[in-house]
């Protein structure tokens, strides 16, 4: 039985994954290079395109905005003291802190010299009054910075939505956050935002999450405000004898829901900062021509026939519950710590569908 032929033992190859790798020997050496290179994984970073940013963005936001930004800067954002009106306000309050402190002395010199006692008493209650006022300025003051802070944050969201900069969109929706962190009903929200924020998302969709989830809330509250007060005004004008009752209650009700709505927004504002607040919002209302731009509330009033149906003093009702709707929406636009962007703008018929005949919403 002669010897069985010798068969050549295969040939040693290693296994990655499904690819067959030959041998070192086995390969070329001008294709080592070249293999090596294509194997190193490449990296390409994702460029920002501003221009397609820019045409992302809706007309109307851009200008409604513009808007916002413009009423901010005339009014919670103006200094005081660099206008000739702040100056004189300065000087004359100087004035009379001047005179009223030379009384206040001149009255406490004769006490003492009456009495003792009620020089000790009249001094006590002095210093007393001082210290108030001092806690009443340094409460202005801090109101002032709030507010001032709110308008600022609004401008920055804006401001990182437009470039979709996460970087800077990380940083401000930190800021929102931190501004409502004593409001135990945004805890859930800011929870889950600042757990979204440190994940891989967009500058843009960052800003939209915000909003959706805190600042939404918040507009439920103001809206609700915004149509209890048109309710109000429209009944009350409706059945007041006196224009000069009507004129008293309309004031009264748009000052109080200018201040409601800046505290809904965390602004809280003081007396000075009521004024620089309501210098916004009617700064706000003559750059929008006093009725928000889309709402097109003489097209709704005319289609519904109000002018025709209803009595006079009805429409005046009917009248200064519009008014009072725009200028709490006016008042939502300015005190908003962030732009409205993933939502669109309310308009009068939004928050105020009684004043239309739609009671469904009323």
């Amino acid at each position: 039985m002669t010897e069985p032929e010798r068969r050549p033992r295969p040939r040693a190859f290693r296994l990655d994954g499904e690819q067959i790798v030959p041998p070192k020997s086995a390969r070329p050496a001008s294709a080592r290079p070249q293999e090596a290179e294509r194997a190193q994984p490449s990296m390409v970073e994702a460029q920002i395109d501003v221009f397609a940013l820019e045409a992302e963005t809706p007309r109307d936001f851009v200008e409604e905005e513009k808007a916002i930004e413009a009423a901010q800067k005339r009014g919670v954002l103006r200094s005081m003291l660099v206008s000739w009106g702040g100056l004189f306000v300065s000087a004359l309050a100087g004035l009379l802190s001047l005179a009223g402190g030379m009384w206040l002395t001149n009255l406490v010199e004769d006490l003492f010299a009456h009495s003792a006692l009620l020089g000790t008493v009249g001094l006590a209650l002095a210093g007393a009054a001082l210290v108030a006022a001092l806690a009443m300025l340094a409460k202005e003051i801090v109101a002032i910075a709030r507010q001032n802070r709110v308008a600022r944050l609004h401008i920055a969201l804006a401001e990182a939505r437009r470039r979709d900069d996460i970087k800077a969109a990380r940083e401000h929706v930190k800021e929102l956050c931190k501004l409502y962190e004593d409001r135990p009903e945004t805890g859930r929200a800011r929870a889950l935002v600042l757990e979204f924020s440190q994940q891989i998302i967009d500058g843009r969709d960052l800003v939209d999450l915000a909003e959706r989830h805190i600042a939404h809330p918040l507009d439920a509250q103001a809206r609700r405000e915004i149509a209890d007060a048109s309710k109000r005004v429209s009944i009350v004008t409706t059945v007041s004898p006196r224009a000069l009752l009507d004129v008293l209650f309309v004031a009264a009700q748009a000052i109080r829901l200018m201040r409601r709505i800046a505290e809904i927004y965390g602004g809280r504002p003081g007396m000075l900062g009521f004024f620089k607040l309501a210098r916004s919002v009617g700064a706000h209302l003559a750059i929008t021509g006093g009725l928000a731009i889309g709402d097109s509330i003489l097209q709704q009033v005319v289609g519904h026939g109000i002018a025709a149906k209803l009595s006079a003093k009805l429409g005046e009702g009917v009248l200064n519950g519009l008014l009072t709707a725009r200028v709490g929406l006016s008042a939502m636009a300015v005190c908003r710590p962030m732009p409205f962007s993933a939502e669109k703008p309310p308009g009068v018929a939004d928050v105020a569908p009684f004043l239309f005949g739609d009671r469904s919403g009323g």
